[in-house]
C-alpha cells in the first residue's frame, strides 16, 4: 500500500476569479465617478486685503471702549445703548469688517455676554470673542 502525500499546492483559480471581478467593478464603476472641482484664482483676479477688526473692550466696571485699528489705534468710549449703531455705521463704510469682544481680566463674564447678545440682536454681523494666550 503506497501512502499518500500532503499536498503543498495552493490553488489560485479562484483568486484569479475574484480579481477578474473586482476588476470589471472598477473598470464599469470608474467612468461614473464626478472627481471634484476646485476653482483656483485667477492671475488677474484681485484680492481684498484683510481688514483689522473691530475691538470692543469690556472693562472691569462695565465701560465699553471701541478701538477701530483700520483708522487707528485710538481709543473711544461708548455707552452701551450707542455701540450697536456706532458698529454698523463704522461696518456700512467698509462691510465685512469683522467685530471682536475683548473682556478685561477683572470684566464679569456676564458683562461681555450682554454685549455679545446687544449686537447679535441688532444684526451686526461676523461677532467674536478675542482670546489672547496666557503669559508665563
Amino acid at each position: 500500500m503506497r501512502r499518500r502525500r500532503a499536498m503543498a499546492e495552493i490553488n489560485v483559480v479562484p483568486y484569479i476569479d475574484v480579481m477578474l471581478v473586482l476588476l470589471i467593478i472598477f473598470m464599469v464603476a470608474a467612468p461614473l465617478i464626478n472627481p471634484g472641482q476646485i476653482d483656483l484664482p485667477q492671475v488677474g483676479q484681485k484680492l481684498d486685503p484683510a481688514v483689522a477688526p473691530i475691538e470692543v473692550r469690556v472693562r472691569a466696571g462695565g465701560e465699553l471702549a471701541v478701538v477701530d485699528r483700520a483708522k487707528g489705534p485710538d481709543e473711544r468710549l461708548v455707552r452701551q445703548a450707542d455701540l450697536a449703531a456706532f458698529i454698523r455705521q463704522t461696518q456700512k463704510e467698509s462691510p465685512g469688517q469683522a467685530v471682536v469682544i475683548a473682556g478685561d481680566k477683572n470684566a464679569r463674564y456676564e458683562e461681555i455676554l450682554k454685549v455679545l447678545d446687544l449686537l447679535q440682536r441688532s444684526q451686526v454681523q461676523r461677532v467674536g470673542l478675542l482670546a489672547r494666550p496666557a503669559t508665563p
